[in-house]
């Protein structure tokens, strides 16, 4: 097994609670299921810049940004029964990280963690 890409983002929380104010901002970012998870949350800043977080890693890892019709809501962060966060990414993803990272099989390895001030995420993609 080896690591074919590494990724981390750091997000200052109060930038996503001004896009937080914009309901296109939360429509064009996140997924559905992020988004229906987050209606009974209390701090949604933190809910969605550890998210942003994640996504923005993830992209780095596979070494590209939002190109060839990827969107970020095409990535969602989501956690195990146990609360360990995962990174589910649609067949379009799928398809594309396969192509750019010349493997058919990989597991994505996230972590996340913040703080008052910023939120962080860290992210390792291994081939199988």
């Amino acid at each position: 097994m080896s690591i074919l890409g590494i990724g981390t983002d750091i997000v200052k929380n109060t930038r996503i609670k001004r896009l937080l104010k914009t309901k296109k901002f939360i429509s064009r970012i996140f997924s559905q299921k992020e988004i229906k998870k987050s209606q009974n949350l209390s701090n949604k800043t933190s809910y969605f810049s550890k998210k942003f977080a994640a996504k923005e890693a993830f992209l780095k890892a596979v070494g590209t940004g939002i190109t060839k019709g990827i969107n970020f809501k095409d990535i969602t962060v989501t956690n195990t029964n146990n609360g360990k966060p995962k990174i589910l990414i649609n067949s379009k993803v799928k398809k594309f990280v396969r192509q750019k990272l010349t493997k058919k099989k990989i597991n994505i390895f996230v972590s996340i963690s913040d703080e008052a001030e910023y939120s962080i995420s860290l992210v390792i993609i291994e081939a199988i």
